[in-house]
């Protein structure tokens, strides 16, 4: 009796169990499960979690056969909808969760920077817009929604133009077919979905977005166009080939000289992080104050290096007027000619060497009156500090590819010893240089001469240093233009060289986003970078996957696939 009483229960409870499961499902419930999880997530969900889970969960939740039949759309248009809804909510929760991330940690850090000055970083305290990190999530993920979706649409539309039944539409709209049957149909058209950019804030985010993706776009634009032969002939096309000083180096020329005059005249249209590692590596250019200074009858501080860069903007706008030592002429007060500007640094200048004629030398190097001697003290000085610098970054990030240093450890420290050293001799040179080039044009231009665009022509000669670091560096160039093309459009907007358009920045997303979607879709090999190859690929809703690497793959399958015949058919042959 007792055992025939104790079955009963496990039975029914089996079969209890065994109907909830099958139970079928409300179609609420069910869409939710689809367009939260697909069967390959929740198998191996079910595996590791929900298999090890209390009894009672287990009953309530279906097995991995059960949910796909459960989740599954029946039609291959609606589960290609249903993942790419999938993957967009996914980027929506993510990139939220980590922007109200970092917002919570800047806040802390920014609350604890503050202190006591807590009312003046109160005042200066930029109003964040409203949900902000809600509108850049949502952007990202309609982006990708609708990139997939506008592909799939376009591409289908192709096909089905091509058809033959459609030759009577492509005869009575020949320029209308001849649009839409383009191979770079369907690239262009799911560029489209990038007018989703104007979802988020506009602030500098969105303007450095933009100007990423324009950047990088055109870089795969000329790979492509080199790549094709259409800028350099081949020698065996009877060309000369690219020439051998052509590189992205020639980027820095032009990218130093607008940085170097808009941190001279518009520093608030520069990147601060830049002015300030410029001038925490200027010695002998930039004069800090002295430990023995006492602040004089004048009650005269000593000037901030901010002080110093607006001083000689000063003395730019007045044409270079000449350099009176007050040494020599005691009666002179001023060494300098009247101004706000050039009051706070006239405890550089009015101790500087009688031997000094031009107010730039007064003003960079008043302790020696030769330039060239400056210079050559001023590589002495900068040259280890910044060969340090770049050999603690690039070391941490070697430790990355340690096995290749485990593996080859001479190769592989030599490599990376030219790199560092190569970078310092960049940056001392560009900087050094920079400021130097401003007394050389004191001493051999008229002072009416480029008064205020020599800072350009400074800046510009520096940036020649970028020449001994030619080889790759291509990434840190880009950046510098990337940095350059946000502070010229920033200085043209304040001066009024031009206006803004408004949402202008979105409209270069979408044509750069269709620029690099047609790169891509004739030359994937120009798009250089894997991890974005692999990334154009997700936007297309085909996959993580790489193009050239899986032609790479394929290639090499063929080659073992030849030499396993090749040694079959000698087998045979003996």
């Amino acid at each position: 009796m007792s055992s025939s009483s104790g079955s009963k229960p496990s039975t029914s409870s089996t079969a209890s169990s065994t109907l909830s499961s099958k139970r079928p499902l409300d179609p609420l419930t069910r869409t939710a499960l689809r367009y939260t999880i697909s069967p390959r997530e929740y198998e191996l969900l079910h595996e590791y979690l929900i298999s090890r889970a209390p009894p009672q969960i287990k009953k309530r939740t279906p097995d991995p056969p059960r949910y796909e039949k459960i989740t599954k759309s029946g039609s291959e248009s609606g589960d290609y909808n249903v993942s790419a809804v999938r993957a967009a909510f996914r980027v929506f929760v993510a990139a939220y969760v980590g922007l109200k991330g970092w917002e919570v940690v800047t806040e802390k850090i920014a609350s604890r920077q503050g202190g006591a000055g807590g009312g003046a970083a109160a005042k200066g305290k930029v109003v964040a817009p409203k949900y902000g990190s809600a509108r850049v999530a949502l952007s990202f993920s309609s982006i990708l929604l609708f990139h997939r979706l506008l592909h799939r649409f376009f591409k289908r539309l192709r096909g089905s133009l091509l058809e033959e039944s459609a030759e009577p539409f492509r005869r009575r709209n020949p320029r209308i077919s001849h649009l839409l049957t383009s191979k770079y149909t369907p690239a262009v058209g799911a560029s489209l979905a990038g007018f989703f950019l104007g979802v988020s804030p506009s602030d500098q985010m969105r303007m450095s977005i933009a100007i990423y993706i324009f950047t990088r776009s055109l870089e795969f634009g000329y790979n492509a166009l080199e790549e094709g032969g259409y800028l350099w002939r081949s020698e065996d096309e009877g060309g000369k080939g690219k020439p051998w000083w052509f590189g992205s180096w020639l980027i820095m020329p032009f990218a130093c000289g607008q940085l170097f005059h808009a941190f001279v005249f518009d520093r608030d249209c520069f990147p601060e992080s830049y002015g300030r590692f410029m001038l925490d590596h200027s010695p002998e250019y930039i004069q800090l104050k002295p430990s023995a200074y006492v602040v004089g009858e004048g009650g005269k501080p000593w000037p901030g290096t901010f002080d110093i860069v607006d001083g000689l903007a000063e003395l730019s706008k007045l044409r270079w007027p000449p350099f009176v030592s007050p040494i020599l002429f005691p009666s002179i007060k001023q060494a300098l000619p009247s101004g706000l500007a050039l009051a706070k640094v006239s405890p550089i200048t009015g101790p500087a060497h009688p031997g000094i004629t031009h107010t730039s030398c007064a003003l960079l190097h008043p302790h020696d009156p030769s330039c060239a001697r400056t210079y050559l003290k001023y590589w002495i000085a900068a040259f280890p500090s910044v060969a340090k610098l770049f050999t603690l970054l690039y070391g941490a990030f070697a430790l990355l590819a340690y096995k290749s240093l485990l593996k080859d450890p001479l190769p592989f420290v030599n490599t990376l010893s030219k790199r560092i050293l190569r970078m310092a001799l960049f940056i001392t040179g560009a900087i050094g240089t920079s400021w130097g080039s401003i007394c050389l044009f004191s001493n051999y231009l008229p002072r009416s001469t480029l008064p205020t665009q020599r800072w350009f022509l400074g800046g510009f000669l520096g940036g020649l240093w970028a020449f001994v670091a030619r080889h790759g560096e291509r990434s840190n160039f880009l950046y510098a233009s990337r940095v350059s093309i946000d502070s010229l459009y920033k200085v043209g907007k304040k001066r009024g060289w031009w206006r803004g358009v408004k949402n202008g920045d979105v409209m270069v997303f979408v044509a750069s986003l269709a620029l690099l979607n047609v790169v891509y879709e004739a030359r994937p090999g120009a798009v250089e970078a894997g991890a974005v190859r692999k990334g154009v690929s997700m936007l297309r809703g085909e996959g993580w996957l790489d193009r050239v690497a899986g032609k790479e793959a394929t290639g090499e399958e063929a080659e073992a696939t030849e030499r396993s015949g090749k040694v079959e058919d000698e087998k045979k042959e003996e």
